[in-house]
């Protein structure tokens, strides 16, 4: 069985163009990709900020992309961060997420996840505070499909040691009290998995009396450590065998638009072939699509260089690609170019 896939924008760093979020959009709806979720963690409107009204400019932006997605057979969808609500779910609160929610509602989101990951959970009654506010928001908005985020969204227990213990039996909880309809997110055995095996993904289902909406961080690369390398080997360990026990698949993509789009068409590729699927037949494969042929074999050849060493390869070594790179005139390559002048890991440190 083929999950849905698609697209969640949710990485930290400098955000995308909306040219490059319709380009990758664009490029992955034929084979599959059928929700694109915004959601990056740069934008100030979606977290520290979500309660400011909306800038005309962004409110045409974020319309036209909707409609682009919705021309594509591609369901849009918004990931809110309602920071402080939790703390006091008062009138002043209600009246500026409802004013949130009526614009979502007027530029036609389909999908709405609200999301209480990457911020502190010290709280009391963690999970049915946060049962109650998605059940509101579900009664006062027209999307089509609500998809919570938890506070403890993985098992890793970096997430502990970042925000606080979780209370014993959150996710239970949460799977408890949640209407049926209304999905959650789930990122596997660690924030960044390296695979999804069958037994895990039903013990999670168990737990939270649903299947799990995958939220995959690959190939996103958004810290210090990652942005260091490019993320463009295709995927393992998701075998095919895990489609029927999970809701849908989202992947997080890398700070470089283009270049996702390649280990995310392997991503299909492995449920599309099953058995038959070979990670590194299906990279070239999809680099030989988004880039053509001549650039697809250069890369190919570098993937050791790019992914494996990234920006600790010799200089000399970074001083060679720096020279091929410049030869192609093309957004995949001048992704290249920028990620060897040090552009992404500069935005992040700032």
């Amino acid at each position: 069985m083929h999950p849905p896939l698609g697209i969640i924008e949710g990485f930290y760093g400098p955000l995308w163009s909306w040219e490059a979020r319709r380009r990758v959009m664009e490029r992955l709806a034929p084979h599959g990709f059928s929700f694109y979720l915004y959601a990056p963690k740069g934008d100030p409107l979606l977290r520290e900020e979500w309660y400011n009204p909306v800038p005309p400019e962004v409110h045409k932006q974020l319309g036209d992309f909707a409609r682009a997605c919705q021309g594509q057979g591609v369901r849009f969808g918004i990931g809110l961060s309602p920071l402080g609500a939790l703390e006091s779910f008062d009138e002043v609160i209600k009246q500026a997420l409802l004013q949130r929610l009526r614009f979502f509602d007027g530029i036609g989101v389909q999908d709405l996840a609200i999301q209480f990951d990457d911020a502190l959970a010290d709280l009391p009654d963690l999970a049915a505070r946060q049962v109650g506010l998605v059940h509101w928001v579900r009664e006062h908005s027209a999307v089509e499909r609500i998809i919570l985020c938890p506070s403890y969204y993985s098992e890793d227990p970096m997430l502990d040691a970042l925000f606080g213990l979780r209370p014993e039996g959150y996710l239970e909880t949460l799977g408890q009290s949640l209407d049926p309809d209304i999905e959650v997110f789930w990122a596997g055995e660690e924030i960044c998995s390296r695979q999804w095996s069958p037994g895990h993904l039903e013990r999670v289902a168990e737990r939270l009396q649903r299947r799990p909406f995958l939220w995959d961080n690959y190939p996103v690369n958004d810290n210090d450590a990652m942005a260091n390398h490019l993320h463009l080997r295709g995927f393992t360990g998701r075998p095919a065998s895990i489609g029927p026990l999970c809701s849908a698949h989202g992947i997080n993509p890398a700070l470089q638009p283009m270049l996702s789009c390649i280990p995310a068409l392997t991503l299909a590729a492995s449920y599309r072939r099953g058995d038959a699927y070979e990670y590194m037949e299906s990279t070239l494969a999809a680099m030989v699509e988004v880039l053509g042929e001549s650039l697809a074999a250069q890369l190919f050849a570098d993937l050791p260089v790019l992914q494996d060493a990234g920006l600790h390869a010799r200089d000399s070594e970074k001083h060679r690609l720096r020279s091929v790179y410049a030869g192609w005139d093309h957004p995949a390559a001048r992704e290249v170019l920028a990620w060897l002048d040090g552009d992404y890991w500069l935005s992040i440190a700032r």
